[in-house]
């Protein structure tokens, strides 16, 4: 169960993301910030977090080099 802080953090990163990457589908970004939150939720030092799931988030998504699997 994630606290408010921690559903305001997703939302922020997820947003910053797609700002970020306006050619990739929202729902692929959110995933990715999902999947990068549920890695690092147990986090003693909150500090860092949003810092981390963004960085790992961003592992997480196709690069913008070639977003077409069949190229």
């Amino acid at each position: 169960m994630e606290s408010e802080d921690d559903a305001l953090t997703i939302r922020q990163v997820a947003e910053r993301l797609v700002k970020a990457h306006p050619q990739l589908d929202v729902g692929l970004v959110e995933d990715s910030v999902q999947t990068a939150y549920e890695e690092l939720r147990y986090a003693r030092v909150r500090t860092y977090l949003p810092v981390l799931m963004e960085r790992r988030a961003k592992d997480l998504l196709p690069s913008g080099e070639c977003t077409d699997p069949d190229t």
